[in-house]
């Protein structure tokens, strides 16, 4: 199945690096989070990706244009020459299609924009481009599909530290609670889609608001529910942490 992923946002929660770089080539370890995301969905077999670009959408089309496989990758250089083992580049068998969706377009506008590419595509897969996670995604696809739902997310528990709270008579607070322990579940991204989504969309609409509303009122959206590994990097504290995992060697989003 072809994969979508969103790539054009501004980043702005993460200006340490989206100031000079788009958000989806934050680096953890010597490789972006992007790579690191398409590196999960080749895994299961899925290698042709749609990069939806925005937000310094030259940036990621240079990543790619001089993807350099030897970054992360022992070498022996004996005088002028190189030689590099295996020699070929770990992304030889990708298809990466690069689409100008708008630098301001909200992901409804970019999934729209990009419909020509998914022409024969029954089903095909969506996410966003700052999240990782060790999904079981075949059996997440599986269950969609007997589900008979036209869109399917991820749907995890809040990792935040906030916490909930209820209030009673006279604003006397009756409860308090960290929201990772309440019943909340909340989109976790790993879309997959039905090419009847269009059917459901309008011009310049938000695809979690009005389409999955309407999916919503006609029992038509699918949720996986998931407590496994999952984060995105929305902050430089994310970041962080990260880079500490990758440190660590831990890596559960890496099949």
């Amino acid at each position: 199945m072809k994969v979508v992923i969103f790539c054009g946002g501004l980043g702005t929660r993460l200006r340490e690096y989206s100031d000079t770089i788009p958000k989806p080539l934050v680096p953890i370890g010597p490789r972006p989070i992007l790579w690191h995301l398409m590196k999960y969905y080749a895994h299961f077999g899925h290698k042709h990706f749609i990069l939806c670009l925005g937000y310094k959408g030259e940036v990621v089309r240079d990543y790619f244009v001089n993807y350099d496989p030897n970054v992360s990758r022992d070498f022996l250089m004996e005088g002028n020459s190189k030689q590099f083992s295996p020699p070929t580049s770990d992304i030889d068998d990708w298809t990466i299609q690069f689409v100008d969706t708008g630098l301001h377009s909200n992901i409804g506008e970019r999934l729209a924009r990009i419909r020509p590419y998914l022409e024969g595509d029954d089903v095909f897969l969506a996410n966003y481009s700052d999240q990782l996670s060790d999904l079981p995604l075949n059996e997440h696809i599986d269950r969609f599909k007997k589900s008979g739902a036209v869109a399917g997310f991820l749907a995890i528990r809040p990792s935040q530290t906030f916490h909930t709270v209820e209030v009673g008579d006279a604003n006397c607070v009756t409860s308090i609670e960290p929201v990772a322990n309440s019943d909340i579940w909340i989109n976790g991204g790993y879309m997959v889609l039905r090419s009847e989504i269009f059917d459901y969309m309008q011009p310049g609409e938000e695809l979690l608001e009005e389409p999955f509303s309407r999916l919503l009122k006609q029992g038509k959206l699918f949720a996986y529910k998931y407590e496994g590994f999952w984060k995105a990097m929305d902050t430089f504290k994310d970041k962080i942490v990260f880079e500490r995992m990758y440190g660590q060697e831990d890596l559960p989003w890496k099949m």
